[in-house]
């Protein structure tokens, strides 16, 4: 008998109260390795993403954008009025069934529906809870809401984003968004390792400006220890030269050289080796104070050839070098589908939609795609029996007068 591939955190219950993007990207990544993950939705519409199409997605009568696809695999939609008294006492048993509560309401609100940490933890010690706002519990902002554009903004990666000589630039996709739920779900599983040296669950306080600030990294150390504000480089870096896009003869690439050794085999394969001794360029920080001279040597000669030449012949010397590709090319490359990071789902009704698959390897426990996205309250029956005991007459007068 084959035996099922177990998982990283098989048994761990997550009761979801997010939507959009930054906490569902941390539940899915918590559901792909192995989490029971219930998503809670309002009854009239769910999740906002649920309508941000097109494109669509037509399972059977249902219509599914690609947006919510994306970020909610491997969950089960429960649907709870939480305008109603008897939507936030379900809720508030679901909780203390729960291991994990996972919120990203505006700071406060959780409370009204008497579903904040405070009011759960002296009855349910254990329970690990995680809020991600935009600015965080406390500080001056706490109350503002948090998008992912404003973040970005805010934060200072946008004024670093962009070419040099135009306006700053947005990352292509909500990048402050994804990096929260990112560090949301890396906390916590820390604080389950706390719990279980412990046995006490505790509050986990996610901020997207907070996350997005640490994700400067080398870019934020810059202004620190020179005082100056950085400025854009457009594809180019600040600290390491070249590093960049080049124009070859049909269409540009990528060239990121990462020391001086690499430096002095570039030289040899463009026919220049003496400028790996030139005093201008014999450093990396020598290559960065004279970046423009450099830059612009290498452009006349990179002209000359097709992209695909040069990378290979920068590749077979161990130089990183690689195409600009769209996302038609990415997800068809043959290394990518190697690695399954693209993979099929299968919906009830026999429909089937590609997604980008789990992108961690984990030698023993890898995660998995269980099941499909689920349609809005498609779960909610099943849950409540399961999790809370309720008989199928009760679950339907509820559902009767709206509570579910």
């Amino acid at each position: 008998m084959i035996q099922p591939t177990p998982s990283a955190l098989a048994g761990l219950r997550i009761l979801d109260f997010t939507r959009v993007l930054a906490g569902p990207s941390c539940t899915m990544l918590l559901a792909d390795l192995g989490a029971e993950v219930i998503k809670i939705e309002y009854p009239q519409g769910g999740d906002d993403t649920r309508e941000w199409g097109p494109p669509w997605l037509e399972v059977g009568d249902e219509q599914l954008s690609a947006y919510y696809l994306s970020i909610n695999r491997n969950k089960r939609s429960v649907t709870l009025n939480l305008k109603t008294g008897e939507g936030t006492a379900l809720a508030k048993q679901l909780a203390l069934k729960c291991d994990v509560l996972i919120e990203n309401f505006k700071v406060g609100q959780m409370a009204t529906y008497g579903l904040a940490y405070e009011q759960l933890q002296p009855e349910h010690p254990s329970l690990i809870y995680c809020s991600i706002t935009g600015y965080g519990q406390t500080g001056p902002y706490a109350s503002r809401p948090g998008y992912d554009y404003v973040i970005q903004a805010q934060s200072g990666l946008m004024a670093i984003t962009g070419p040099t000589d135009g306006p700053p630039y947005k990352v292509g996709v909500a990048i402050s968004d994804v990096i929260a739920g990112l560090y949301a779900a890396n906390a916590i599983q820390a604080a389950l390792h706390y719990r279980h040296q412990t046995g006490r669950g505790q509050h986990v306080d996610i901020a997207l400006l907070d996350t997005q600030l640490a994700a400067l990294v080398n870019v934020a150390s810059n202004y620190f220890v020179s005082g100056q504000n950085p400025p854009r480089y457009g594809n180019g870096h600040p600290n390491i030269v070249p590093y960049q896009t080049f124009e070859a003869a049909d269409k540009p690439f990528i060239l990121a050289v990462g020391n001086d050794s690499q430096f002095a085999a570039l030289c040899k394969i463009i026919g220049q080796p003496e400028l790996a001794r030139d005093a201008r360029f014999v450093t990396n920080a020598a290559r960065v104070k004279n970046r423009e001279v450099l830059v612009g040597f290498l452009q006349v000669i990179f002209s000359r050839r097709s992209a695909d030449e040069w990378t290979e012949a920068l590749l077979n010397a161990g130089i990183p070098s690689g195409p600009i590709n769209q996302i038609a090319d990415a997800f068809g490359d043959p290394h990518v589908q190697s690695r399954q990071l693209a993979q099929t789902v299968t919906f009830e009704n026999g429909t089937t939609v590609e997604m980008a698959g789990p992108p961690v390897k984990l030698s023993e426990t890898p995660p998995t795609v269980r099941h499909a996205p689920p349609l809005l309250g498609q779960d909610t029956a099943a849950v409540l029996m399961d999790w809370l005991g309720l008989e199928p007459p009760a679950i339907a007068d509820y559902q009767q007068r709206g509570v579910i």
